[in-house]
């Protein structure tokens, strides 16, 4: 049988040590909110594909759907011998968005594919050449998604010069005090002093925000940011790349808020893991561009349309979005007693939206100062009992609960039992060496 190990040291053989590597398993099979290792082992996954995977691993419908269209053709480029799933998949895209009149869609195959398209459609319809983001954003990995994204470490570490163009502003986060009213002043501070409104093509903001520590926008500071954008004739442009596909209890994130956006981003949960991604937005923005300027060799791939279409046909049937609710509740519950448990003392905020969850981890409860090495620790705990888990936050300590929405609630439970085990071994391995001196002396 292989083994994890001998499966980890041809990784280190042969794969770039810049990639991304968390748990030292490698995965045999998955179904549902479970995974299970070369080895054997089980573990309940709350990364989902990190955010990837809504209706869960290998949904049977998602899967026939899939192995229905390799029987027909796996690939033509849509650009020179285009099919009919494409255009089932703009259909119900534009029928399901709301962005202040009748909508399009382009279908590309990344999420910073799909916000580097967004940002293209915004310059081409406003001739301007400005985008403002947000603090703690993140929008991929490209160069132009790198120079958005507000994290330095590590996703821009050595990879500059940036493209320019791009102003950053601040989000809220009542949480440690900065508030809406400073948010929208710093936005007229900006225009004030960095680029004025009028050479702004977009605002990009995730209604939820994801690597700055899954914190929802206010209401107040979404509608503030649709005033700004109509009075200044700018695009307004939702991420909902990670949010998306039901999370939150809605389809997408900013529908709690009441605003609609005139250009919305979205990827990762739309077609069940298989690479896919969208801008849909009003028809003028859309068809702003000139024809051949916007494709992609992979974009909406046939077996990418035949997931998603089956991911959309069970987030309705299965009432998937009113499970994300429950979820949530649930979820917010457990994390709450524990919480109490420890008198708020380890988990500083609990916030988000449907199951769309984050735990904040402080060292004390009233500096709230970030405990990322315990955020580590418990996690690397929790992979240790079956759990896997991510964290985020700009410094790290915001447990990230980006679960399937095919989760059993024995599953929400066992899972929580997990993580408040996980958090006792880790405050106790960090009083280990302070009670080791004290015996010491």
């Amino acid at each position: 049988m292989v083994s994890n190990v001998a499966l980890d040291e041809r990784r280190n053989a042969a794969v770039s040590a810049g990639g991304a590597w968390s748990f030292p398993i490698y995965v045999e099979r998955a179904q549902g909110a479970e995974i299970w290792d070369v080895e054997g082992r089980r573990y309940i996954d709350f990364l989902s594909g990190m955010g990837a995977l809504a209706v869960g691993h290998s949904h049977p419908k998602v899967v026939a759907a899939i192995q229905a269209q390799l029987a027909k053709f796996s690939h033509t480029f849509f650009g020179t011998a285009p099919y009919e799933s494409y255009l089932a998949v703009a259909e119900r895209l534009n029928q399901r968005c709301k962005v202040g009149g009748r909508a399009k869609t382009l279908l590309v195959t990344t999420g910073a594919e799909a916000v580097e398209n967004a940002v293209k459609l915004a310059r081409a319809y406003t001739k301007r050449r400005g985008i403002i983001v947000f603090g703690g954003a993140f929008h991929g990995r490209t160069l132009l998604t790198m120079a958005m994204t507000g994290k330095v470490n590590p996703y821009k570490q050595s990879f500059g010069p940036f493209p320019g163009n791009i102003y950053r502003a601040h989000y809220p986060d009542l949480y440690r005090g900065v508030s809406v009213e400073h948010c929208l002043a710093a936005l007229d501070t900006l225009f004030e002093s960095e680029i004025e409104a009028s050479a702004v093509a977009a605002i990009v903001i995730e209604p939820l925000l994801g690597e700055g520590g899954f914190i929802p926008a206010p209401v107040e500071f979404m509608a503030g940011i649709r005033r700004l954008c109509d009075q200044h004739g700018i695009v307004l442009v939702a991420d909902e790349v990670q949010s998306g596909f039901g999370r939150t209890g809605r389809l997408f994130a900013i529908e709690h808020t009441g605003i609609e956006p005139d250009l919305i981003t979205m990827g990762k949960s739309m077609a069940a893991g298989i690479p896919v991604a969208a801008v849909v937005g009003k028809a003028e923005i859309m068809d702003s561009v000139a024809v051949g300027g916007l494709g992609g060799t992979y974009a909406g791939n046939p077996l990418a349309c035949a997931a998603a279409l089956a991911v959309l046909d069970v987030l309705e049937e299965e009432n998937l979005l009113g499970r994300a609710n429950e979820i949530g509740e649930r979820l917010t519950a457990g994390l709450q007693r524990i919480q109490k448990k420890r008198n708020r003392t380890v988990i500083g905020d609990i916030r988000g939206l449907g199951s769309m969850i984050g735990a904040e981890l402080v060292e004390d409860g009233e500096t709230r100062k970030p405990a990322r090495a315990l955020t580590a620790k418990v996690i690397k705990e929790a992979a240790s009992r079956g759990l896997l888990l991510a964290s985020a936050g700009r410094h790290f300590n915001v447990i990230r609960f980006l679960v399937p929405l095919v989760l059993t609630d024995a599953q929400v439970d066992e899972a929580l039992g997990i993580i408040d085990e996980s958090i006792d071994v880790a405050l106790e391995s960090e009083l280990a060496p302070a009670k080791a001196a004290a015996q010491a002396r």
